[in-house]
């Protein structure tokens, strides 16, 4: 099947997302308010993690193992990533726009984070770790990482607890198109 890489971008870059429901048809979905990551003081982090972070256990990688990243974020009783919005991350991965960011222990992927750059937008599709705190840290790697190339905004799409924990936060999707806005009006690097 073909896809027009184009427009899926476009359909990002207007604020909406790929989900495939429970039957594995792919829709385009949006929302009422939407989930940042904060790129400023607002993140946070557990004292416990941080403890984690100084003893220097895993290292962090970009796009080392992209379709393992994919693979392990699809890997649940019930996911949104459907075989076919695996394939649509990976030819947006060949065209740059996808990204893995990942963290390993020695040579075992710990966790990971699957995402879609445009301009100064990091749009989070999906997490998850093998080995414990892998993802946490991968986080706090990226959010590091997103300052640095002074992206505009970490998109989370939905809150949850775990992302709650980072200081995670709600915005109404007129201030959400606002901001997205300036972020297309970037060129932010993830690599």
């Amino acid at each position: 099947m073909e896809y027009d890489i184009a427009a899926i971008i476009q359909g990002y870059a207007q604020g909406y997302f790929l989900m495939a429901d429970d039957s594995e048809s792919l829709g385009w979905y949006g929302s009422r308010d939407r989930t940042l990551i904060p790129l400023d003081e607002r993140f946070r982090y557990p004292k416990s993690l941080r403890r984690i972070l100084n003893q220097e256990r895993f290292t962090v990688a970009i796009n080392r193992d992209f379709q393992a990243v994919v693979a392990g974020c699809a890997n649940r009783d019930t996911t949104w990533i459907s075989p076919e919005l695996q394939k649509i991350y990976w030819l947006l991965y060949q065209r740059g726009y996808a990204h893995s960011f990942e963290t390993w222990q020695g040579e075992e992927l710990a966790g990971g984070i699957l995402g879609i750059t445009i301009g100064g937008a990091f749009i989070g599709e999906s997490m998850f770790y093998r080995i414990p705190e892998g993802s946490k840290v991968a986080m706090v790697k990226l959010v590091e990482r997103l300052r640095q190339q002074q992206f505009v905004l970490f998109d989370a799409q939905m809150m949850n607890p775990h992302l709650e924990r980072f200081g995670a936060y709600r915005i109404g999707d007129e201030e959400y198109q606002a901001l997205l806005n300036t972020a297309l009006q970037r060129n932010c690097y993830l690599v």
